[in-house]
């Protein structure tokens, strides 16, 4: 089980993504400031950590900026209400693997994390599959070479089922990892979505309907 640190100073806010990384099966252990933050890591190691920026005793972004000095490797994610692109860019360049504004959704945070803590584990950050790229990281998709313009929930979607390739994935898995708990199971969303999927892979096809189940990512042939 990956263990993951969870730094917010909002008590709603972080008992909500704490019970969503843990339903996840992550091993969650919560701070509300830097200091509690800092005693934590030097208590244990973690696979991931998610920091809010503006905490009572700090800007996250310096904390983790020192700590990357050091030689720091662990990833991080800045959870942030800050949401100009001079902002994201200073999260990235002080040491940030991700950056999630505010408001945002638990499910997609959740799906962040668990790409965070997979580069952790020496797992690609570029998922390949024929001639499929997924990049994790840049959140970005290749065919053929040829970038393609996907949605954020698209994306969402070709990332889960290419994180298990050649598997059966039902539209509740998709739906429980990809949308917020808001989202209606009973609806067609996730096969809308993946209808557009389809459209823009073009042909042979990759993304496959399980009868009676849901979907795999499967080369073609």
């Amino acid at each position: 089980m990956t263990r993951v640190l969870v730094v917010e100073d909002d008590e709603d806010l972080r008992v909500a993504v704490s019970a969503e990384l843990g339903a996840a099966g992550h091993e969650v252990h919560a701070a509300a400031d830097l200091a509690t933050a800092d005693a934590g890591l030097a208590a244990g190691e973690f696979a991931c950590v998610v920091f809010d920026r503006m905490l009572p005793d700090g800007d996250a972004i310096d904390y983790v900026h020192r700590r990357r000095q050091d030689g720091w490797s662990v990833p991080v994610l800045f959870l942030t209400a800050r949401d100009s692109v001079a902002d994201r860019i200073a999260g990235f360049a002080h040491g940030g693997d991700d950056y999630l504004t505010k408001p945002f959704s638990v499910a997609e945070l959740a799906a962040r994390v668990r790409i965070l803590c997979r580069r952790a584990a020496g797992r690609p950050s570029v998922l390949r599959l024929a001639d499929l790229e997924v990049d994790c990281a840049g959140r970005t998709v290749r065919r053929g070479g040829i970038l393609l313009t996907v949605t954020d929930k698209e994306f969402a979607v070709l990332e889960y089922l290419a994180i298990r390739p050649g598997e059966a994935v039902t539209r509740s898995e998709l739906i429980e990892h990809c949308w917020d708990s808001s989202a209606d199971p009973m609806s067609n969303v996730v096969d809308v979505v993946v209808k557009r999927l389809r459209r823009k892979l073009r042909e042979p096809e990759l993304i496959h309907t399980v009868r009676g189940r849901g979907y795999r990512l499967a080369a073609p042939g």
